[in-house]
């Protein structure tokens, strides 16, 4: 695994301002199992059945139990949105093709870490990145593969811990619903970064107002900020995955590109599909050996690329980066998420 990634922090007992008191949530997600948001699992002790003071005695607020599946906040009352997909989105820091780990703790690191949330009533997707550094619980493994145990660390090491494949994008996607409240997440899609040029270049480049410096000029890339281009492949490998390591947040800079990205390759994705009902096989031929997918790529595709999506959705874990004792650290800030999650994730009901 890179050495850029966090060392493990101590385990710690994360202090948790809302407690969520639902239970039965039945979400229709097609392709899984359904299955509704339940108690993480360090908050699920001590916890009453019955309704609850609207504080607590330390004065957080406490989350109300109303009626089966339903949670009540702040004299308001929601529900799961249960016309929900949530696909999960990872760039992972490799460029040859998606191959099996040599070991069970060389699967990569993800780099890009998007939720993909489509709403099939509405027919609109919402997108929701996530920090490659947030630092929650992950699985981890010795280099046979055998369990050694949860560990809090940066999200983007998860990966790592697994086959590099469909066990390392499995236990992602738990880390992930852990940190989102045990979001129920309906499939995932790994990307290993060498498609990104093949990506780019299927859509006649994408066009952005660059956001900051990039310079590569043993790969001919030289970007400047306030600039308007159109990305050639090889300036988008760059654009999506040039950091300087050294640079104090970087990750967050970066994430701030692949969001404007992500945003402007919908969109040309939208303008190629239209009247090429074979561009979505033909986009999975050209990536297909750098993608690892429990999806059917190319029917999903087609049917997400006709839902609206303008940028507007677009959404980010809410927190701070703060320096660990070797690396950075990026911090959720747990009442925001947990307003984000009501915000994207729920529906408000009638009291």
């Amino acid at each position: 695994m890179s050495n850029r990634k966090k060392k493990p922090a101590a385990r710690r007992n994360k202090r948790i301002p809302f407690i969520l008191l639902f239970t039965g949530l039945s979400v229709a997600l097609a392709g899984t199992a359904a299955a509704g948001f339940h108690l993480r699992r360090d908050q699920a002790s001590g916890v009453s059945d019955t309704t609850r003071s609207a504080e607590s005695t330390a004065g957080e607020p406490v989350r109300e139990k109303w009626q089966e599946g339903v949670i009540s906040y702040q004299g308001r009352h929601y529900k799961y949105n249960n016309r929900l997909r949530t696909y999960l989105l990872m760039g992972i820091d490799k460029d040859g093709p998606a191959l099996a780990a040599e070991d069970g703790i060389s699967g990569g690191q993800s780099d890009a870490l998007f939720l993909i949330v489509a709403d099939s009533e509405e027919k609109n997707i919402s997108l929701v990145s996530i920090h490659r550094n947030t630092i929650t619980k992950i699985q981890t493994q010795d280099k046979d593969g055998v369990d050694t145990g949860e560990i809090d660390a940066q999200l983007c090491v998860q990966y790592g811990f697994g086959d590099g494949r469909h066990q390392s994008c499995s236990r992602t996607a738990d880390a992930v619903s852990y940190l989102f409240y045990n979001l129920p997440i309906s499939g995932y899609l790994s990307i290993y970064m060498g498609a990104v040029p093949a990506l780019n270049d299927s859509v006649g480049g994408v066009e952005v107002s660059v956001l900051q410096n990039l310079s590569y000029p043993e790969k001919g890339v030289e970007l400047r900020a306030g600039e308007k281009r159109t990305l050639s492949g090889t300036e988008a490998y760059y654009y999506l995955r040039g950091r300087d390591i050294n640079e104090y947040d970087s990750a967050t800079h970066r994430l701030r590109r692949q969001e404007q990205y992500i945003t402007a390759y919908m969109g040309k994705l939208k303008t190629a599909m239209a009247g090429n009902p074979d561009k979505a096989a033909e986009l999975y031929d050209s990536v297909s050996e750098y993608l690892v997918t429990d999806a059917d790529f190319v029917n999903l595709v087609s049917e997400l690329i006709t839902y609206e999506y303008d940028g507007s959705r677009m959404y980010s874990v809410p927190g701070e980066t703060r320096m660990g004792e070797e690396f950075e650290e990026f911090h959720a800030d747990d009442a925001a998420l947990y307003d984000l999650v009501l915000q994207v994730f729920y529906e408000e009901i009638g009291s």
